[in-house]
């Protein structure tokens, strides 16, 4: 029988709190508030030297008067990712003044919710034009100096919306399925270069956007509970998510501790979509 070569044993790196991702660079899109900020934030705190980006001044500048604790800091940038010419410049500024990426985020995103008879043209095209086209022109502004570098790791924030069917959200489930076999292409065509691609696809989460949804007081319980009449399960857990639960996931994807995984798609949704 022959006789295998035992790994070398691998010690993780410390999680939150610690410095385990000091020395690198990220980028994290949408930082001006809810999953992103929590992003940003939890990747500074983790020793990364971070460029926030948003196309919200108000809200990237509350992240920056408010950095977090921790080794890295964060440096923020206003820019429309939905602008090819602003995304290739705001990658090439960051990488000259910041450092070479080695992360990238995507978690910018819009949801113009509505039944597909009612939805107009530009519905369609703003959702497309930042969930999947911004994916898409950041993905491929930070891959090719990722790709040189042979290393480097990118998570596309998605949603189970992606995988399971949901009344009123056709364009964005629509845009964010795009998004996530976009990131798991890409995945396959880096990988040999060492760079992994992931995506995390969040459930219901306590967000702005979330909050949008609402019509009333009892809407959370609604979104917990399930509702029969929109054909959507609830979430067995028995809990919304709070967008530091998508940012500890995103934090793992992008650390040492995940070396070895790549093109999955990180279901955070309390169940919620009953692994469909």
């Amino acid at each position: 029988m022959r006789e295998f070569e035992p790994f070398e044993p691998f010690e993780p790196s410390e999680p939150s709190g610690s410095s385990e991702l000091s020395g690198r660079t990220a980028l994290v899109t949408g930082a001006g508030r809810g999953i992103g900020e929590a992003v940003a934030r939890l990747l500074a705190e983790r020793g990364a030297q971070v460029v926030a980006v948003d196309r919200d001044a108000d809200g990237i500048a509350a992240l920056e008067a408010s950095p977090p604790a921790g080794a890295g800091r964060i440096t923020v940038r206003t820019v429309d990712i939905t602008d090819r010419v602003a995304v290739d410049a705001l990658v090439d500024e960051a990488e000259r003044t910041v450092g070479p990426l080695d992360i990238l985020v995507n978690v910018a995103g819009v949801l113009r919710p509505g039944p597909v008879v009612e939805l107009t043209d530009q519905d369609w095209a703003d959702t497309f034009a930042v969930n999947t086209t911004g994916v898409f022109q950041l993905c491929r502004a930070a891959a090719r100096g990722m790709s040189a570098r042979r290393t480097g790791s990118i998570v596309t924030v998605g949603s189970n919306a992606a995988g399971v069917p949901r009344a009123g959200l056709a364009a964005y489930a629509a845009s964010k399925a795009a998004a996530t076999l976009f990131t798991k292409c890409l995945g396959l065509e880096l990988a040999r270069s060492g760079v992994r691609c992931n995506v995390v696809s969040p459930g219901s989460t306590d967000t702005p956007i979330q909050r949008q949804l609402w019509t009333g007081p009892d809407s959370r319980d609604r979104v917990v509970d399930g509702d029969l009449a929109s054909y959507r399960v609830g979430i067995p857990l028995g809990r919304l998510a709070e967008p530091v639960d998508i940012a500890e996931a995103v934090g793992f994807l992008v650390s040492d501790r995940a070396r070895h995984i790549t093109m999955h798609d990180l279901y955070v949704d309390g169940g919620a979509a009953l692994h469909a």
